[in-house]
């Protein structure tokens, strides 16, 4: 790019830049000196490719999506939060909030993530160990009591029976008086990272892909702040793949949703500004930045070119991020602190739009009221003290950031190919990155070269090659054992009973004549997401609803493979 073009460029920016709303803050050194809110070229000097940099507000938006940056806006603080009952976390989530927290996550537990009741044989054992239980509405209303469902942006992680679960949070803000079109935040949704990874699936894919459907339809139309799906990549990278491979896969089942919202005849300017995405920042600093910079660049090249996305935020890759918990360690777990803090800088440097940290104790079992704060103080210590939200993009323009900004776009892009290449001649009906998705989900394509990657830094580690302190370096310590949270069997036998007597005391008609109109309708193309409402507001349970599914559905099982 010749210096005309960059500084007409710099001059776009400046306009911008004035136009946009700043925060009243103080954005100098430690020690006073000013710093400008973006840097780039020298004035009067040609780059070559700085088309492909750019300036941030601006496409291909590889610097950022706003052009102040931080200075507009922070990133907002969500931490990931959920055990025992809906009563023990709605108190961690009002102590996040009081501590500073601008958002909430919801983590549920293991029967709530497979559509399961707490009362189920499958659930013995399980209830309210790795997240919140949640049968019901009356549930949700318990975890939410107090926190105003309108005023707080709320991420519920869960894809599986994601769209039952998401009902019963539309009941419980209905119940509250909250005005629906007002609610904000994110569902995950995301299926596809389920048969590539998670493995938190219930029927086949093309049901799930039905209900997400429906669920984009829903919300484009009576809930335009809500994002139904962040399509993620945190849990490709905790089962083993690389940058390169977390990147590609997240962004692929990204393009797939993009292609079944084109299939309802929805309008790309209108639905694609309601996904979202969801990426590990791992332990290594400057590839994680690389990463994100190029996962905006890949998403608004994709989504103008390919699917004629016109408006800019169509064309906007926002994104939430976690420190990655993989590389927490239970040998000397304190210096989980150091790790998670370089990974969380990571996230912010690459431009996150909201961020959680894991805790020290997170490898051990769930958090303890300890723990969950130092994690959330990493965040604001990194917001208020370290300067980084002084300047956009700060490492922008670097020549080791920039190529290896560009060597991971380019290897995202050959994956691409690859997978539209599994879907063969005749693509699927949705598209033809859908296509080879599932493909490569019936294949074990993905699972496959996951595993592979998993074993290369195996080996390596146990070769030596790959250092963790305390683990296979470093190895001495006086630090002494860790006080853990742990959740007490009562939770389930109280969880049990609250249960039972919901059930006896609700209109058990009521529930099973919406429950038979609902598969009634799925057995239409009609959407289903008003017919599960019903059924959630006469307090059918998740597992009741599920289960009408799954015998109308059926379950998928993964092939066996060697």
């Amino acid at each position: 790019m010749n210096a005309d073009e960059i500084a007409a460029g710099r001059t776009r920016w400046q306009d911008r830049y004035d136009a946009a709303r700043k925060r009243d803050a103080d954005f100098t050194t430690l020690s006073g000196m000013t710093v400008a809110p973006v840097y780039g070229p020298p004035e009067g000097t040609d780059h070559p490719g700085f088309e492909r940099i750019g300036w941030p507000g601006e496409f291909p938006y590889t610097r950022g999506l706003y052009p102040t940056g931080y200075r507009g806006r922070p990133w907002t603080i969500r931490q990931f939060a959920g055990f025992g009952n809906a009563r023990q976390t709605n108190e961690r989530y009002k102590m996040i909030l009081g501590a500073g927290g601008g958002g909430l996550s919801v983590a549920f537990d293991m029967p709530t993530l497979m559509g399961r009741d707490s009362d189920d044989p499958q659930s013995l054992g399980e209830v309210g160990h790795c997240g919140v239980a949640v049968d019901s509405a009356a549930d949700m209303e318990v975890l939410f009591d107090g926190i105003d469902l309108a005023g707080v942006t709320t991420s519920m992680t869960i894809s599986g029976p994601a769209v039952p679960v998401f009902c019963m949070y539309l009941i419980a803000a209905e119940r509250r008086g909250a005005d629906l079109s007002r609610l904000d935040g994110t569902l995950q949704t995301d299926i596809f990272k389920e048969y590539i990874a998670q493995k938190e699936w219930l029927f086949d894919p093309e049901p799930h892909l039905r209900l997400i459907g429906d669920l984009m339809e829903y919300c484009a139309r009576e809930l335009p702040r809500y994002k139904p799906l962040s399509v993620s990549g945190y849990h490709i990278r905790e089962a083993g793949s690389t940058a390169a491979q977390e990147l590609a896969y997240t962004l692929a089942d990204g393009f797939g949703y993009v292609e079944l919202g084109l299939s309802r005849g929805l309008d790309v300017n209108v639905f694609a500004p309601g996904l979202s995405f969801f990426f590990d920042s791992h332990v290594d600093f400057f590839e994680e930045i690389a990463k994100f910079r190029a996962a905006r660049r890949i998403w608004a090249r994709w989504l103008r070119d390919v699917y004629g996305a016109t408006s800019e935020k169509a064309q906007w890759l926002r994104f939430h991020t976690q420190t990655a918990g993989v590389s927490l360690t239970a040998q000397q777990p304190v210096n989980n602190v150091v790790r998670t803090a370089v990974e969380a800088l990571a996230a912010v440097l690459g431009g996150t739009n909201s961020l959680h940290t894991n805790a020290l104790d997170e490898t051990l079992a769930l958090p303890t009221d300890e723990s969950a704060e130092i994690a959330l103080r990493t965040q604001q210590v990194l917001m208020e003290e370290t300067g980084v939200t002084n300047v956009a993009d700060p490492l922008g323009g670097s020549w080791y950031v920039e190529a290896l900004t560009d060597k991971i776009e380019a290897e995202a892009e050959e994956i691409f190919a690859r997978i539209r290449q599994l879907g063969g001649e005749g693509p699927h009906e949705i598209g033809p990155m859908t296509s080879g998705i599932l493909r490569g989900i019936e294949d074990g394509w993905f699972t496959g070269h996951i595993a592979e990657a998993a074993f290369t830094y195996q080996r390596s580690l146990e070769k030596g090659e790959k250092k963790i302190v305390g683990v296979n370096c470093h190895t001495g310590t006086v630090a002494k054992d860790l006080e853990i949270l742990r959740i007490s069997h009562e939770v389930e036998l109280e969880q049990r009973r609250t249960l039972t007597e919901r059930k006896a005391t609700r209109d058990d008609a009521a529930v099973n004549t919406a429950l038979e109109q609902m598969v009634a309708v799925s057995r239409t193309t009609g959407n289903m997401i008003p017919v599960m409402l019903d059924a959630v507001r006469a307090e059918a349970t998740l597992g009741e609803v599920c289960d009408a599914l799954r015998r109308e559905w059926g379950v998928y099982r993964e092939p066996a493979r060697f």
